[in-house]
């Protein structure tokens, strides 16, 4: 018998969005992990692999355990901590664990939407799955979803995603044969973006898309397998790296092992913000460390964008390592400037109005002593708001700074990402809308109220990566989106009848069309 053991609503978690949450900032997609162990505890080992990809998704976390008879599913809105304590975890026994923490990039924050998704097959064995990525035939799927009568209608603990939509179609599909079998009919119609990892009782499957956009990876324990978004959760949890997943490839592993089937022809577009941005510095894609990218990303930065200065700082945590390739490009020092609290995070307190105003300094406070008269290169990962920097020179000039020069690792953000990363909208990017690109340079460097401002080409952030151009999506920076886009509106809430798009203009070589995005 199986059955999913949903938790309670937590009142104290209910927030959409965190009121510290930085704006500013790119929000990352979602984290998936999974494990095949007998004899191991498959609970906390998923829970430690989930600590390990907090970064990608701070909304919900939930894990999923089957030991054989039936699928246990535990869920709450918050981090992977406030979701789960030693008590949850011990009542969690068995063999085989997925787990998810998000960020939505479909679907609004509640609690139906927490991952991973259950349901139950026609034959009555149990499937959980969790998803990271995004969906670009939503509407697609929803049709197919109703026709097969299998959408969700506003069940209980029915939720509003394409990760929804995926489990409910996925088990449909297994009422006559099984769960891989469905799998690698169902895999081939989806469009977009997907690693998923997902379950039954038996049996733990990942599979990526065909364009690799989002990173998944195998690692080996002494006596299982995991499979998880990057490499630095399978060192936390003590698992060796095997290889990454195939772009277009179905794994299944159970008693008998690891079964590979590939469902379509790889045709690799991995998301370079992944090494900008995203993953962890000590997680490795595609066999390049993200450090080391961001480190040569740093150097290059240096060359193409010289500043005089006296010192080269950081904003912590993401521009550190770009910031020590800076400095090593110029011979110009490295010096720490800026003092990040560790212990903000996304909390759920409201903050007063008069904390509120403080903005980033919750986060961020200048060594007065280390930066007074001096001139500064102030390196950051990105800007997409301008938000963020253009307080943070504030505060930097108030606490004496002669002169600030802004230099970004990543080239100007001026297109929305549809494969899950949730940027602001295309009129909210601060780059978007100059006819020339002096005129966006200048108009943003006297928006944050910079001395001078400098972003890395895209070709030198793609020469860092030390990937072939054309095996990477670089979409948010030239527009040009390797996945096909529907005509149709694509929205974050399109499965909650939720209006609300703007119109931006994207290409696709040489074909410019309009598309809308909420």
């Amino acid at each position: 018998m199986t059955r999913a053991d949903l938790s309670v609503n937590s009142p104290n978690l209910l927030e959409t969005r965190r009121p510290d949450e930085d704006e500013n900032e790119p929000r990352e997609e979602c984290g998936v992990f999974g494990v095949w162990a007998p004899g191991e505890d498959v609970a906390k080992l998923t829970y430690y692999g989930l600590y390990a990809l907090q970064h990608r998704g701070q909304e919900a976390a939930g894990i999923a355990v089957s030991d054989g008879s039936q699928i246990l599913v535990f869920k709450d809105l918050g981090l992977v901590s406030q979701v789960f304590d030693e008590q949850t975890l011990a009542a969690m026994p068995g063999h085989v664990a997925v787990g998810h923490c998000r960020y939505s990039t479909t679907g609004s924050t509640t609690w139906e939407n927490a991952q991973p998704v259950f349901r139950t097959t026609a034959v009555g064995s149990g499937l959980a799955l969790g998803h990271n990525g995004n969906l670009v035939n939503t509407a697609e799927l929803a049709q197919r979803a109703r026709v097969a009568g299998v959408a969700n209608d506003r069940r209980a603990g029915a939720g509003t995603t394409d990760s929804d939509l995926m489990t409910a179609l996925l088990a449909d599909a297994a009422a006559d044969t099984t769960i891989e079998q469905a799998a690698m009919k169902l895999l081939p119609t989806l469009r977009g973006a997907f690693c998923l990892t997902f379950m039954d009782e038996h049996t733990l499957y990942a599979a990526r898309d065909p364009y690799g956009v989002r990173p998944l990876c195998l690692g080996r324990l002494d006596r299982g397998w995991v499979v998880a978004s990057e490499t630095a959760a399978l060192d936390i949890v003590g698992a060796s790296f095997v290889r990454d997943i195939e772009p277009g490839e179905l794994l299944a592993i159970d008693a008998n092992g690891v079964r590979s089937a590939h469902f379509a022809n790889p045709e690799p577009k991995g998301c370079v913000f992944e090494y900008v941005y995203l993953a962890r510095p000590d997680s490795v894609i595609s066999g390049r460390s993200v450090h080391g990218t961001r480190v040569e990303i740093g150097r290059r930065l240096a060359k193409e964008h010289p500043a005089d200065g006296d010192l080269v700082i950081p904003v912590p945590e993401s521009g550190t390592p770009a910031a020590v390739g800076y400095a090593q490009g110029s011979g110009i020092p490295y010096g720490q400037g800026l003092m990040k609290n560790a212990y903000v995070g996304r909390t759920f307190i409201q903050p007063s109005q008069t904390i509120r105003q403080l903005g980033i300094r919750l986060k961020l406070n200048p060594l007065k002593d280390v930066i007074r008269g001096k001139r500064l290169i102030v390196v950051d990962d990105s800007i997409v708001r301008g938000n963020t920097q253009r307080a943070l020179i504030r505060m930097l000039r108030e606490a004496g700074a002669l002169e600030i020069h802004v230099r970004i690792a990543s080239p100007p953000v001026k297109w929305p990402c549809f494969y899950g990363i949730d940027f602001a909208s295309p009129a909210e990017l601060i780059a978007n809308g100059a006819d020339t690109v002096d005129e966006m340079l200048e108009g943003v460097r006297r928006s944050i109220g910079a001395d001078t401002l400098g972003y890395i080409s895209i070709d030198g952030m793609i020469a860092a990566t030390e990937q072939p151009r054309s095996r990477l999506c670089s979409a948010c920076f030239d527009g040009k989106y390797p996945i096909e886009l529907p005509t149709e509106a694509i929205s974050k809430n399109i499965l909650e009848g939720v209006s609300g798009s703007t119109t931006v203009q994207t290409t696709s070589g040489d074909n410019v069309s309009a598309l809308s995005r909420p």
